[in-house]
């Protein structure tokens, strides 16, 4: 009896009031915080199924270029994969990037609820909305922007380190996913050649020049070939190009005089002379560019130049007659 008594005059003290009123009201916030969350959540799932797809990819090149032209308002691309860096490289995988608009509940969300990703980009094209999922702030990736939009142009993964907004931290971890193409020196043209560091309008002309006289490079030293282009100014670009293979291999064994003459490596009309006459008077399985050294028509330097370039195979036993008849119908050099 006593027992009881005393636990109904405890239970009316003001520190159980207090704990029971203190668990009640913890209960109240959490059932309130959790009906919030509920709503907010229902309202932008509501908002994102209005919105329209993120992500659009237009794989073939034709295509894409199509919607381009047609589109004023379509988006940059946000990168253009261009082969590898070997001998396949030109072989290109267009990919358009289409952000759509979304609502202004869903984009805050978005803000604040984003997850920092490590995926393949391309520093010089990736859009404001990808830095973002990168990891960067709205600000970062603004300012990163803006020095594109400028003129600037990151063109190797350490150029992008040194953007005041990169923090080292953060290029340690997107530094294995950095993707800047290599430039292809027998596709570009020479506004492509003048972006590359300490080459200017001058030897970006000369660079095209000298792949139309070759008929297109077959290794990139070839351009140390160029006058006054020296070791220098090729180690200062040389990790940021790839030669891919000429379209047309030199007819060494079937162009005539005058075209054999228009070569880089046959510097005169004598050995051009020579080599047609070596043609008419040797066995075509005899035809190589080391007989041509060792017959006295090619120096040793030009002959090794020349055996490095893409160069057609002899033809078969062709006769003197055939020969001269080849040399008739293919008057001019390849394009």
């Amino acid at each position: 009896m006593r027992r009881e008594k005393k636990s109904q005059r405890d239970s009316g003290t003001p520190d159980y009031v207090f704990k029971v009123g203190g668990i009640a009201l913890a209960f109240l916030i959490i059932g309130y915080q959790s009906a919030l969350f509920v709503h907010r959540a229902a309202a932008l799932r509501v908002a994102a199924l209005r919105d329209s797809p993120d992500t659009v990819y237009v794989v073939d090149a034709a295509v894409a270029a199509g919607l381009l032209a047609e589109i004023p308002e379509m988006p940059e691309l946000s990168e253009v994969l261009d082969g590898t860096d070997g001998a396949e490289a030109g072989t290109a995988t267009l990919a358009v990037r289409r952000n759509a608009p979304h609502s202004k509940g869903v984009e805050q969300l978005r803000r604040s609820t984003r997850k920092t990703e490590s995926f393949r980009f391309n520093p010089n094209t990736v859009s404001v909305e990808d830095l973002m999922r990168l990891g960067f702030s709205e600000k970062q990736a603004l300012s990163i922007e803006s020095y594109r939009a400028k003129g600037g142009k990151f063109r190797r993964a350490s150029d992008f380190a040194r953007s005041y907004v990169v923090a080292d931290s953060v290029f340690r971890r997107l530094e294995p996913f950095i993707h800047i193409p290599k430039l292809d020196i027998n596709k570009a043209d020479s506004a492509d050649f003048d972006d590359l560091p300490g080459i200017g309008p001058y030897f970006a002309a000369r660079m095209v020049q000298y792949r139309e006289r070759l008929g297109g490079y077959s290794y990139k030293e070839q351009l140390m070939d160029i006058r006054n282009f020296d070791r220098d100014k090729f180690d200062a670009l040389s990790d940021l190009v790839v030669c891919s293979v000429p379209r047309t291999p030199f007819r060494l064994w079937t162009l005539p005089q005058d075209s054999l003459r228009l070569h880089p490596y046959i510097k005169s009309w004598q050995a051009a002379r020579s080599i047609v006459l070596f043609r008419e008077n040797t066995p075509s399985d005899g035809w190589t560019v080391q007989a041509l050294e060792d017959a006295g028509i090619l120096p040793h330097e030009d002959a090794l130049r020349l055996s490095k370039c893409r160069i057609e195979a002899p033809r078969q036993a062709c006769s003197g007659e055939q020969i001269l008849q080849i040399n008739e119908k293919n008057s001019t050099f390849p394009e």
